[in-house]
């Protein structure tokens, strides 16, 4: 049991934002309390990586340890969420949309802040080229997603990203299997639950953290 902790948004929801955005909005003052929360109660980060060296081979993992994700690269992700991950001496893994990187969208992050991320130890996942419903979708699309957003983190830091997390949980067995053939090692979900298991990498269980939740 490990949990995968999932967050969307670090920041206030803008005036006249929609029912989803302000759900999934965690205030920076919040996401600190969080923070301070786990390191108070012993938990120590770990990347995803090190989750499936152990689910696969057994490797050790430290006492406590809790996965910090955060899905779609907004810009709040790089201007509160990594200070206060490096504040708290913790690490997170975030799942970026490689199409809104290359477009330069201004609310999403840029590839010179990721890079500096992943310098310092943050560890950066595939989100999907432009966040579709992967459902239903034919081989040809799926590996048109798969392969290019690998190849835009490739391209852009120098690694091949080894995780998927699916756009708005969205996700089939043709899914996995494209994602698996490109030479992912795993997936995640929104199912709700802490059980993670070494048959089912590309349904790795998370807890979605809401803007509500105290610490």
């Amino acid at each position: 049991e490990v949990p995968i902790l999932m967050y969307h948004y670090i920041s206030r929801p803008p005036q006249g934002a929609g029912p989803v955005r302000r759900d999934l909005s965690v205030p920076p003052e919040r996401f600190a309390s969080h923070l301070q929360a786990l390191h108070k109660a012993g938990y120590q980060s770990i990347s995803l990586r090190t989750l499936l060296d152990h689910l696969t081979r057994g490797a050790p993992l430290p006492d406590n340890p809790i996965v910090i994700t955060i899905d779609d690269g907004h810009t709040d992700a790089y201007v509160h969420a990594f200070p206060l991950l490096q504040e708290h001496g913790l690490t997170a893994t975030f799942f970026v949309i490689t199409d809104f990187v290359n477009e330069e969208r201004p609310e999403h992050l840029s590839w010179d802040q990721l890079r500096e991320m992943a310098a310092a130890g943050m560890e950066i996942g595939c989100h999907s080229r432009n966040h579709p419903d992967f459902r239903g979708k034919s081989v040809d699309y799926l590996v048109w997603q798969a392969l290019g957003c690998k190849e835009s983190i490739e391209l852009e830091l120098g690694f091949h990203p080894r995780f998927i997390s699916y756009p708005s949980g969205h996700y089939d067995q043709r899914t996995i299997d494209v994602f698996h053939s490109a030479h992912y090692w795993g997936g995640l979900t929104s199912h709700q639950g802490l059980r993670q298991s070494s048959s089912r990498p590309f349904e790795l269980m998370r807890i979605r953290v809401r803007g509500s939740h105290t610490a």
